[in-house]
């Protein structure tokens, strides 16, 4: 496969492809629910809303908000890059306000062993992602 463009349809597709394939992530979907929404702003393509969804022995990932949604954190294109890139710390994007987090934070800090099975996903899609 060839390299994809961050929050491309190609992008998305390929996470939809890992997030169903892991076993991790599934598993943990037996003992987590949460439903995340992501809405990036000011990109190449416009605005790119995108979800995961945790509940019941199963996690999806895709376009769109999530349903139900129990957070949704929005940001600008340069801060998701910075983020996905590494060059910016998403602790500290979050507190400078960089990122708008609104919804349960208590869901999020309850579903923290999901999003570190989430980086790892991410992490084999990002080995092949541009971020330009």
């Amino acid at each position: 496969m060839g390299v994809i463009r961050y929050l491309s349809l190609e992008w998305l597709d390929a996470l939809t492809d890992e997030v169903s394939a892991s076993a991790t992530l599934q598993q943990l979907a037996t003992e987590h629910t949460i439903g995340v929404t992501q809405v990036v702003t000011d990109g190449p393509e416009g605005t790119v809303v995108y979800h995961l969804q945790v509940a019941d022995g199963v996690a999806t990932f895709g376009p769109g908000s999530a349903f139900p949604e129990d957070v949704r954190m929005e940001q600008t294109w340069d801060t998701a890059v910075g983020v996905a890139t590494g060059s910016l710390n998403a602790q500290e994007a979050f507190i400078k306000g960089r990122i708008l987090l609104t919804g349960s934070q208590q869901k999020l800090v309850e579903a923290q062993p999901v999003f570190g099975a989430l980086d790892a996903v991410f992490t084999s899609v990002r080995e092949r992602t541009e971020h330009r």
